[in-house]
């Protein structure tokens, strides 16, 4: 039924037992499995130390967060032993956008994500990139919690 699965990542302890899911799904079915990390976008203005740090200096915040990028992809890669796989990560102002467009572009037939659960004004604070997800994407969401 399913054949290419996304698998978004954000580092979280959750988001690692997603990995642990998407793995076991993908060697049951028989699926190519495409992980996936948005980077902060230099050009976003985010509240924080983050945003500091892009003013001051950029090449190094990019070249940070290419690095966390990398090791977050790894440990999914090395997690997906004997599963046809690969690893993404892009610059995204909105992740949501860039799973969606990235699962477009793959040709993914489900996206499979963890769910903090953040409900109320948490999650409106914290702006739930998979809540969004469900709501924008045209593709099957399988959702981890």
């Amino acid at each position: 039924m399913f054949r290419h699965l996304l698998c978004p990542l954000d580092g979280s302890p959750l988001s690692g037992r997603a990995i642990e899911k998407a793995v076991a799904l993908a060697r049951e079915i028989g699926a190519e499995l495409t992980f996936f990390y948005a980077k902060s976008d230099p050009g976003t203005l985010l509240y924080g130390e983050s945003e500091l740090s892009r003013v001051m200096d950029p090449e190094g915040y990019a070249a940070r967060a290419e690095a966390h990028a990398r090791s977050i992809l790894s440990e999914a890669l090395a997690a997906a032993e004997g599963v046809r796989c690969q690893a993404i990560a892009v610059s995204a102002g909105e992740p949501y956008e860039a799973i969606i467009a990235t699962a477009e572009q793959k040709c993914c037939d489900l996206i499979v994500m963890a769910s903090h659960g953040y409900r109320g004004v948490k999650g409106l604070l914290l702006g739930s990139q998979t809540q969004k997800v469900l709501l924008h994407s045209k593709l099957p969401v399988l959702v981890y919690r």
